[in-house]
């Protein structure tokens, strides 16, 4: 999402490295792209950890690129919330986001398309216009959203833990709006928790509250 400010700390970068040795051979072997989720809630570090994931395969020789599911929301941020005030229905996965663009965005980068267009939301300007992505050299796409382990056209899942009390500290710096102080958005946030508490159970890594990487099961 354009306007989005995304701070790298240590703890990502130490997921990253966890978790990128691991899945590389598996990113070589396979013949067509390979798909990332790193789902989890708001503030928890999912758009951090992909660009950590990304800067570490790089160092492989492995060309990535991250889709956020911010920009596949039906409508632009300031928008979805007045919606969300009015229409107290108007949450969720399958309210709030197109998973059919998703899906057909991720079903034709695995299937070798040189290029996608994507919705491209503008926070500042609370917008939604399109964009053409060069997938050219790419291998890997890196899905990340609460959302996202309800992708199906995925190799590898990622969830962190952190949730949304946790992660206040981390709001506040990326100070999105008004939310940490809106107490109708914190409990939006609660029901969102509600939402993907299950989520944790698709994931092939998991990312706890320390950032510690766990994998449920091994060799998988």
């Amino acid at each position: 999402m354009k306007g989005d400010v995304i701070l790298l700390n240590e703890h990502h970068i130490h997921a990253a490295k966890v978790i990128a040795p691991q899945i590389s051979d598996k990113i070589i072997a396979k013949p067509t792209r390979y798909v990332i989720t790193v789902a989890g809630e708001s503030g928890s570090g999912k758009s951090e950890t992909a660009q950590a994931i990304l800067n570490e395969l790089e160092k492989s020789g492995i060309s990535s690129i991250i889709l956020g599911q911010d920009d596949y929301f039906y409508l632009p941020p300031k928008s979805n919330s007045e919606k969300r005030r009015v229409d107290p229905n108007w949450l969720g996965p399958h309210m709030e986001v197109n998973f059919p663009v998703f899906e057909q965005n991720l079903i034709d980068a695995i299937h070798s398309s040189d290029k996608i267009i994507k919705p491209l939301i503008d926070y500042n300007a609370n917008s939604i216009s399109s964009e053409t992505v060069s997938l050219e050299g790419v291998k890997v796409v890196i899905a990340e959203g609460t959302y996202t382990s309800l992708l199906k056209h995925v190799d590898l899942k990622i969830f962190i833990t952190r949730n949304w009390m946790t992660t206040l500290g981390d709001r506040k710096k990326r100070n999105r709006g008004n939310e940490v102080n809106d107490p109708f958005t914190e409990n939006i946030l609660a029901t969102e928790h509600k939402i993907i508490a299950g989520h944790r159970q698709l994931a092939d890594f998991i990312i706890n509250d320390d950032f510690e990487v766990i994998n449920p099961e091994p060799g998988n």
